[in-house]
Order: structure tokens, then sequence, then C-alpha cells
């Protein structure tokens, strides 16, 4: 029995398949991207809060054992909300990476219907860790350095290390710990907390980045 031959798709076709795909991936960058903020903002304005919590008591009582064990408490719950902020945030980000290339590989489609609009094109066309950074860094020469830096997950670490050195230190007070004691432990508890978190952020991000394969599964 004979097949009836496919037919092949237009270009045109294909393009809108393609621009609706592309558009479906802006879209869930944005809503991801705007729940992280969110979450950044909630951790950020209950830190602010524990702050002002802490300076109302200390008026009212003093810096006594209450102080201190609410002291505690609330940088405690202040870096476990913000860890658990900065995990979503480094989630986001992996997610995030995955999503800018499908993108690219949006664009070397494109690029096979039309090659002419090469020249035009500022982000990357290629699945691979070059065409992922020429995207991130819009075709530009600035380090990669600076990117990683100011990035939302080294603000988030920055944020949660001052917590976690000061809840040492605050813990170090408690048990009667002198001056320097009370440093130390606040020295080795921030460093402690900024090492785990970039330690995972590398191997989280020293992997490979996910590629497209057949049928578009990675």
């Amino acid at each position: 029995m004979d097949e009836t031959p496919a037919h092949p798709v237009p270009p045109s076709v294909r393009a809108q398949v393609l621009a609706t795909e592309h558009w479906s991936l802006l879209a869930t960058r944005s809503m991801t991207w705007s729940e992280v903020m969110s979450r950044i903002t909630i951790h950020l304005t209950v830190t602010s809060a524990s702050l002002v919590v802490l300076a109302l008591v200390a008026q009212a009582t003093g810096f006594g054992t209450g102080f201190r064990v609410m002291a505690i408490g609330l940088a405690a719950y202040s870096l476990v909300l913000g860890t658990l902020t900065a995990v979503r945030v480094h989630n986001a980000s992996h997610d995030d990476a995955a999503m800018v290339i499908g993108m690219n590989l949006l664009r070397a489609a494109y690029l096979e219907l039309d090659p002419g609009i090469a020249p035009f094109l500022v982000a990357g066309t290629t699945g691979d860790r070059a065409g992922l950074m020429r995207t991130y860094l819009m075709g530009s020469r600035r380090s990669t350095f600076s990117h990683v830096v100011a990035s939302t997950v080294m603000f988030m670490n920055a944020v949660n290390t001052m917590v976690a050195g000061t809840l040492g230190a605050l813990v170090a007070y408690a048990v009667g710990a002198g001056t320097v004691g009370t440093t130390v432990a606040g020295v080795l508890a921030a460093v402690a907390h900024l090492g785990a978190m970039v330690e995972w952020g590398r191997r989280t991000f020293g992997v490979d980045p996910p590629r497209a394969g057949p049928g578009g599964v990675p």
C-alpha cells in the first residue's frame, strides 16, 4: 500500500511555531524571576522587621538574657528563611540558564530559515557554554567575574553571610565567650556559610549546560 508523502511544512508555519515557543520561554522566565524577587522582598522585610523588634525589646528590657535569647532566635529564623530563599534563587538561575539555551537554539532555527538575519542578532545561537554567556553578556566584552559578583545569587549570599556571622557571634557570647572568642566564632560562621553556598553554586553551574536533543529533550 502506497503511503502519501508528507508535505513539507511552509517556512511561515515553522517561524510561527518557533516564535510561539520563544514567547513561552520568555513568559516562563518573567514569571520565575517575578516569584524569586517576591521571595527576596519577603526575606528582607522579615529581616528588617526583626531588627526593629530587637530595638524595641532593648529599649523596654535592656540587653539582658531575654534580649539575647530573642536575638538568637530571630537571627536563626532569618538565616533559615534566607538560606531557603538563596536555594530558590540558585534553582531559578539554573532553570534560567536552561531556558536561555533553549532560546539560543530557537535563534539557530531562525538562522536556518533566514541566514541573512545573523548580523542583527545580539544574543547567542548555540547550546554550549559560550552561547549561554554570549546571551547573558549580550555580546559585550565585560568580565564574567563582575556578572557573577553582582548577581542575585551573590546578593543573597552576602546577606545570609552577615546573618550567619551575627548568629555565630551571638551564640558564642551567650555561652560566655570573650571578645576574641565571640569575634572568631562570628567570622568562622560567616566564612563557613559563604563557603558552603559558593561551593554548592560552583558544583551546580560547573556541569555542562543542558542541551536540547532529538524531540527537544535535554
